[in-house]
């Protein structure tokens, strides 16, 4: 059994492999592919030319690209003749060092077939990079409005909105002439991005310089101004924390009891419940009589849990009830086939979904 077990995992490993070199792997808001020094010859200099950025993570300059950029790349996302691209030169110095990198960001065109760039000069905006990229690419493509994660409050809705004792919230107080708001703009966006499936989390903005009366009435004095207002708490709380994304992701998680990582996928904690956990250990172990006591114990425990533990405890529930019909050979016939479903186009709620299926499904094995 432990031989098969080994088998299988070997399989889904391999197969995982084979999947990720076979569809190139997106970034940010899943409109840039991410390149690395395994694929970047398979995808640039290829069949349709290619428009890299160069960029390393810490970059000042890069973090102001980085929403233009994406815009381009949800611009021409649909255009077959050209891919929009970028590299992580912290991650992947080998390919930028081939390429002649030595400050960031930098953005080449690679033509059809070649590996030879052009350097792009121009201004940094997506109006004038995607006017290069037609001229260059033979496209006439028009840019597309990416619609914003972010949470837009005003007077009529900051009550209605942050105060809701069901929802977790964090509002930035900024002003749209600073500098240091627009710094943080992409950054926040992608803070957005990450939690937009959560239903109890909002990610959201207010501008202090329209609505001064707001802004005076939590204190703000200087933006950006990040405040933190829990479901317990909607006197509001100072966020002091970093503003890189991983700060905010770990601050949110820890806060809010979410499991997400800094590209909002679910973690392997997300849905588990420790009280149930540990009962689902003591169900496996028993036998059939038994087990049906502890699914009692079980339902009694989840009946006094609230919100996502709640919603997550029926999971728990279920799957003991298929295990006593169906056997042990359940939790992992169907954990292969929850996996074999996330590795198709899904749906990233349908996703998390089956992730946090197959978590709690974990907790059920020996």
């Amino acid at each position: 059994m432990a031989v098969s077990r080994r088998i299988t995992l070997v399989l889904l490993a391999l197969a995982a492999a084979a999947f990720d070199l076979a569809f190139p792997v997106f970034a940010d808001g899943d409109h840039v592919v991410a390149l690395t020094e395994s694929t970047f010859e398979k995808e640039v200099g290829q069949d349709r030319g290619a428009l890299v950025e160069f960029y390393a993570p810490w970059c000042g300059h890069c973090k102001k690209l980085a929403p233009e950029y994406e815009k381009l790349g949800a611009s021409f996302k649909k255009a077959k003749s050209v891919l929009i691209a970028k590299v992580d030169c912290d991650e992947h110095k080998t390919v930028c060092s081939k390429y002649g990198v030595s400050g960031y960001p930098t953005i080449q065109w690679f033509p059809k077939g070649s590996l030879e760039p052009k350097k792009y000069e121009g201004q940094r905006t997506a109006e004038a990079i995607a006017e290069f990229v037609n001229t260059e690419g033979g496209t006439n493509v028009k840019l597309a409005a990416i619609p914003s994660s972010v949470v837009v409050l005003s007077l009529d809705n900051f009550d209605s909105i942050v105060l809701d004792a069901n929802k977790d919230v964090l509002v930035e107080f900024y002003a749209p002439w600073c500098g240091h708001c627009k710094h943080l703009a992409p950054t926040y966006e992608k803070l957005a991005s990450v939690y937009k499936l959560d239903e109890g989390v909002v990610i959201a903005n207010l501008d202090a310089d329209k609505h001064k009366d707001l802004a005076e009435k939590y204190g703000v004095t200087g933006y950006p101004t990040l405040k933190f207002f829990p479901k317990g708490n909607k006197a509001g709380e100072d966020y002091d924390g970093g503003r890189d994304l991983d700060d905010f992701v770990k601050f949110i998680n820890e806060k809010c009891g979410t499991s997400r990582d800094s590209k909002g996928q679910l973690s392997s904690e997300a849905g588990r419940v420790a009280s149930l956990d540990a009962l689902a250990k003591e169900f496996l172990s028993a036998n059939n009589d038994k087990r049906k006591e502890t699914l009692s114990v079980m339902e009694e425990e989840v009946a006094k849990l609230n919100g996502s533990p709640a919603k997550h405890g029926k999971i728990y529930i279920a799957i003991a009830k298929k295990i006593l019909d169906k056997g042990n050979d359940y939790t992992k016939k169907e954990t292969e086939r929850l996996q074999r479903m996330l590795e198709k186009s899904i749906s990233p709620s349908k996703a998390d979904e089956f992730i946090v299926k197959k978590n709690v499904l974990s907790s059920f094995s020996s």
